[in-house]
């Protein structure tokens, strides 16, 4: 007895930084060890702090989570700074960017993205993942050979972005 979850440790480590009612806070790692619910309502807080005006700073390695949190960011790598912009902006620097695209006719367009300078990966949805051309690029090569598109959606990660962008700061690193 006397001990509390570590969800229940970070929820009252947050509310210990809300005492005084601080202009700027810093949260390491908010939402480790809480519960899906525990973890929304810690975003759904981050978002209403920094709406009142206040700077909400939040170190994670969590990066689908930082996706759903973070409106700017701040990337630093071995004491340097890497960058400071939107997220939006942060993951389209990365140039691992992809397209998803469902077609009724996906051997045809295959062909002519990879004639195009592209690259196809058969999706086992059916659908397919196309790199080297952007979503206009395949829309207008579509277009271009009368081919129907059900689906072009661009994607892009924070985390392929980040691990792109970071690259050169990863004091180490994994086996291969």
């Amino acid at each position: 007895m006397g001990k509390f979850s570590l969800g229940m440790g970070q929820r009252l480590g947050i509310a210990a930084a809300l005492l005084g009612d601080p202009g700027v806070l810093l949260f390491d790692e908010p939402v480790n060890g809480l519960d899906p619910e525990g973890i929304r309502w810690v975003r759904t807080l981050c978002k209403r702090l920094a709406g009142e005006g206040r700077t909400v700073f939040v170190s994670s390695h969590l990066m689908a989570e930082m996706a759903l949190t973070a409106d700017h960011l701040v990337v630093i790598g071995k004491g340097k700074l890497i960058a400071e912009t939107s997220v939006a902006d942060f993951v389209a620097r990365s140039s691992r960017q992809s397209v998803k695209v469902r077609t009724p006719a996906p051997h045809q367009l295959s062909d002519a993205v990879t004639n195009a300078g592209g690259t196809v990966i058969a999706d086992p949805d059916g659908s397919m993942t196309v790199t080297g051309l952007s979503a206009p690029e395949v829309g207008d090569l579509a277009a271009e050979m009368s081919i129907a598109l059900h689906e072009l959606t661009p994607v892009a990660s924070l985390e392929d972005a980040f691990m792109e962008l970071t690259d050169e700061a990863v004091e180490f690193r994994g086996g291969s």
